[in-house]
This record gives C-alpha cells, structure tokens and sequence, in this order.
C-alpha cells in the first residue's frame, strides 16, 4: 500500500499518498496497449514514439557504459594514480558496488518506467516535500548528463585527434582537440534528430562494435608482441605521479578511471516510454548494462595493461592518449591505427546514445516545468516525434562544459568528475527515500525481494563517499591551471538550482505535471496530431 501522504505534502488531486490518481476512461475509449495503460496510470500520455524493444533499451545504456570509452580515456589517470594494481583491482572493487547502486534503480524503475526516471521517482517516493526532493534530484541528474556527454565526447575527440596525429600530422593541442569536439556533438545532434528507430538501430549496432571491438584488442595485444608484461607488476605494481605522498589517497584518487566509465546506465529508465515492456525492459537494461560493462571492461583492462612495454613513455606520449603509445609500442604504428579506429567508433555510438537519453531527461523535466525555457525544450518533432530541442540543448550544454579544456590542464578530469558526482547523486537520492518508505513501497514486477533494504543501504553510502572523493584536488601542487573545478561547477548549478527554488519555483513546481482525467491525457496527444 501506498504511504500515507504528511501533513506537508501537497494536496493536488491528482496524487494519492504520493502516487498519481489511475484515472477513469469512459467505456468507448479506444485499447490501449499495457505499456501505454501503465504510463496513464502514473500521470502521462504516450507523445514518445514506443518503438525499442527491451534489447535496444539496454543497448543504449550500454553504450553509454562504453567501457571502451571510459576505460580508455582515464586509462592515463590510473596510470598516474595507482597504476596497475588499482587499475586492475579497482575495477571489480567499484563494479560491485555500482551494481549495487544499479540493482536499486532498477528495483524503482519497474515501479515507475517513466521519461522522467530518477526526478518523477523521487517526487513519487518522498514522504514530505515531494517537489523539492523531485526539483533537486532532477538539477542533479541534468547536471550529471550533460557532463558525460561532455566527457564522452571530448574522449572521442582526444582518440580522434591522436589518430589524426599519427596519420596526418594533425597535432594534438587543446586547440585542435576542442574542434573536433564540436564537431563531434555537432554530429550527434543531427543523428538524434533523425528519429529512435535509427537511433536504436546504431545503438544496437553499438552493442557488438563494443564486445567485438574489445574482442579484437585484447587478441590483438596478446597474440601478436613478442614480450609482455610479468603478472607481478599487473596485478601488484603501485604508481603515485599525482604529488601527494598519502598513498590511499591516491589509490581512491584512482578509483574515478572505473567509477567515471560505469556511469550512465540511467539512460534506460529515461528511454522507458519508446520501450515495449517497459516495466521489466528497464530495469533489466540498466542491471544487463552494468553486468556485460563489468565482465568485458576488466578483460579489456587486462589485455591493455599486460601490453605495457614502456610506462613513463606511454603517460609521456606526443599524442596525450597513452593507450594509443601502448598500441604503438605493443604492435606497431599501423596496428596500432586500427585499434584506435575500433575505439574512436565505439565512443562515438557512446556519446550519440548520452545525447540521446540526456534530450529524454532534458524533454521529461521540462514537460514539468522546471528549466528555463521549459516550452522550448520540450516541442516534440511532428514528423519524427523526438524532443529534438533537447537534443540540441543537450549538446551545447556539453560544449559549454568542455571548454575550459582550451586553458586547464586537468579540465577532463573535472569533467569526468562532474558527470559522477551529478549522477550518483540523482541516482541515490530515490533509492533513499525508496529505504524511507520500507514495506509502504510498491513493487513492480521486478524487484529484489528480502535483499532490497541491504542493497540500497550499500549504494547510498558508496555514493557518500565517492561524492566526497571526486570534488578533492587530483593533482599536487593545486595551481590555478590543476586547479579541479568540480565542486565549482556543482556550486553553481546547485546554487542556481537551490536560489531559484527559494526565490521562485517552491511556488508553483509541485513536482511531475501529471495528468489525471481523459480530457487532459488526451489534450497532448491531440495537439500532437494537429501539429
């Protein structure tokens, strides 16, 4: 049953005990499929095209994961702190628990497969206040995407750009890679705007380039040098380049290589409305995205690290990718371009599946109300019936983002940073207020049974402390160029956030704009066809 609604909580008919009223259709209106009766039942109408099914679902957290992505792109961060063992051993350590923080989502998302995903759940969830918990879970998790948008992007612009300086000559400065950047997302917005049935077939497409990919590096790397690494220095060997002397401040330091790539699995509750099934087909798409990511990526970790001939050299490598001087080193220049073409297309079909799900978060929230501009973002394409204003929000957000790259050393870092602490955050705020409600929660048909309250109280703390971990200095001396402006990019969007709230929207947010008679279930739908 329901949680009874406190004394504070709004009292808009349109929700009972925080959960929305199933309204009542006259005998005459039109079947409805199961999917469709479901997203009524919890306030909305069907706008999105529901045409993925659940393995497109997953397809595109997973290739938002992208372990080669992630794994790559702060490969030279766990180089510099940690080095091998953390690299190798903090993988498995943080994939445990962020199948943990996962398992919790997925448990919520089953409840209510909605666009919305993590702000509607936390509004739905909260004893009191529901509109402030939902307004702040969804600044948090708006944060949160576009900074891994702006991550994985600007990483497949650091690949590209050393693939033009290998090919071309084409120098890798922050000038260049910033270019490519923009062209990068300019890219993505345009495929986005094409409709999610191309969409979902790249992103499917994505799922094997990943696992192939992966497939052909690591055979790569351990067929053709004539000499590897000892599995002593793999597995055991530590490296601090970072500047501080407190060597478990930098083995946490090299936690965010692991911690950065595992993020984004969200993208499937935001996807729920174009999904059949979705009720089931969510939730197992952010489990199955974290599973496949956790298995592949430590074999792909253990392939690359095993190749390392020249340590110093690779971290000092001309084209600032040190798996690219891996490459270079373990098999020549030639083989070496191919494997970094394998990779650069793998993190292109990450970043167009990030673009993707933030337009959904960016359309769900401002169908709320809650962003400037909220009429703008959230217009639905007539022709292709995607949110494409988001899409383009999505990626000048990102490009905002990264361009501090053009004067801060340690920029991506932050960046990376960002996109963990922004989404973390917005992930563990439902699941706490999921423990608060105990045995009052209603589950839906996939849930975790007598290991839900274990499992939650697990990623809510791990989430604790990697909120913490991430906004601390990476590298020592902290000048203004090291300088990691994390937390001053998470102070202004909450600031703002949190300003606006007291000065404005307490008054008139009251949380997901659900529906709940016919007549305004319809109204969109109807605009829609008019349109």
């Amino acid at each position: 049953m329901p949680a009874e609604p406190s004394s504070d909580q709004p009292t808009d008919p349109v929700t009972v005990g925080g959960q929305p009223a199933a309204p009542v259709f006259p005998a005459d209106t039109p079947p409805v499929s199961a999917d469709e009766q479901r997203l009524r039942e919890l306030g909305y109408t069907q706008e999105l095209a529901r045409s993925m099914s659940g393995f497109s679902n997953f397809a595109v957290s997973f290739s938002i994961v992208s372990i080669l992505s992630g794994c790559l792109t702060l490969y030279g961060t766990g180089m510099t702190a940690g080095g091998p063992a953390m690299i190798i051993w903090g993988w498995p350590l943080v994939g445990a628990l962020t199948l943990c923080v996962g398992l919790a989502m997925a448990e919520i998302c089953s409840s209510y497969p909605t666009a919305g995903g993590l702000y509607y759940w936390s509004a739905m969830l909260a004893k009191s206040r529901p509109a402030a918990w939902s307004w702040f879970t969804g600044w948090f998790n708006f944060l949160g995407q576009v900074a891994v948008t702006a991550g994985v992007d600007y990483g497949a612009a650091f690949f590209a750009n050393a693939f033009l300086d290998l090919q071309f000559g084409f120098t890798a400065t922050p000038l260049h890679t910033v270019a490519i950047f923009a062209v990068i997302l300019l890219l993505h917005g345009l495929l986005n705007t094409r409709g999610v049935r191309l969409v979902a077939v790249l992103n499917n497409v994505s799922v094997w380039w990943h696992l192939v990919g992966v497939a052909v590096i690591v055979g790569a790397l351990a067929l053709l040098p004539d000499r590897h690494a000892s599995a002593s220095f793999v597995f055991t060997e530590f490296v601090n380049k970072t500047g501080f002397h407190n060597q478990f401040y930098v083995a946490m330091l090299g936690l965010l290589l692991a911690q950065y790539t595992l993020t984004g699995y969200d993208a499937s509750a935001h996807m729920t409305e174009e999904t059949h099934g979705a009720d089931r087909s969510g939730p197992r798409g952010i489990v199955n995205a974290i599973t496949v990511s956790l298995v592949a990526g430590w074999i792909l970790l253990l392939g690359i690290t095993f190749a390392i001939r020249d340590y110093d050299g690779a971290l000092a490598s001309s084209t600032a990718v040190p798996p690219a001087q891996i490459f270079i080193d373990a098999i020549g220049p030639t083989g070496a371009k191919l494997l970094l073409l394998i990779v650069i297309g793998a993190q292109f079909f990450c970043g167009m599946a990030s673009v993707t799900a933030n337009s959904r978060m960016i359309y769900a929230f401002s169908r709320d109300g809650a962003l400037p501009g909220s009429q703008l973002w959230h217009r639905i394409s007539p022709r292709t019936h995607t949110p494409t204003n988001a899409v383009w929000l999505a990626a000048g957000g990102a490009l905002l983002l990264g361009l501090p790259a053009l004067w801060n050393s340690t920029a991506y870092t932050a960046v990376t940073s960002i996109s963990v602490i922004g989404l973390y955050i917005s992930y563990v705020i439902p699941t706490f207020l999921r423990l608060r409600q105990g045995d009052a929660f209603q589950r839906g048909p996939w849930h975790l049974g007598r290991w839900s309250r274990i499992i939650g109280i697990v990623a809510v703390g791990w989430t604790a402390v990697i909120t913490v971990l991430f906004m601390l200095p990476t590298v020592s001396p902290v000048t203004a160029v090291s300088f990691n402006y994390t937390p001053v990019a998470v102070g202004v969007v909450l600031g703002f956030a949190g300003l606006w709230w007291l000065a404005s929207a307490r008054h008139w947010f009251t949380g997901p704009n659900v529906r709940a008679t016919p007549d305004e279930l319809a109204a969109p739908e109807a605009e829609l066809e008019i349109r």
